[in-house]
């Protein structure tokens, strides 16, 4: 299975513009310099890792916690992704994980481990590997 998404860049970095499609065009949008660097309108590539690491998490923790017998009503998850300067360019950092879950009959101690255990296996995160992820979980 492939899944793809295109963007187009037209001009300089500074002053050119884009736009990205995800998929079937389910999502398109504009970014720039300013909507990735700066605080301008439009999205940008890490908002989109971001949305795809929250949305993997929460299935995965679905899963990993239906597995072992505790099938969740809500999995929420928000993803931060830090993009810091570096040398000369910018990098990717780091993912924070943080999701809150409704689970009825479970104790926080298993639900903390299913959690970890989900952060691990998520294929995001395993494809993401190179930068430090971290997670808060909270049992609502």
């Amino acid at each position: 299975m492939k899944r793809s998404s295109h963007a187009v860049w037209k001009g300089d970095l500074k002053s050119g513009t884009g736009t990205m499609k995800v998929g079937a065009d389910l999502f398109s949008g504009q970014y720039s310099f300013a909507s990735r660097f700066e605080s301008g309108t439009g999205t940008n590539p890490e908002e989109l890792i971001a949305a795809a690491h929250a949305g993997c998490f929460s299935m995965a923790f679905s899963a990993e916690l239906s597995g072992a017998g505790h099938t969740p009503e809500e999995v929420a998850t928000t993803a931060a992704v830090s993009l810091e300067k570096q040398g000369d360019g910018f990098a990717i950092t780091g993912v924070h994980l943080s999701a809150k879950a409704k689970v009825p009959g479970i104790k926080d101690d298993e639900f903390q481990k299913i959690a970890q255990a989900a952060k691990e296996g998520c294929p995001v995160s395993r494809a993401l590997k190179a930068v430090t992820i971290t997670l808060d979980a909270t049992l609502v």
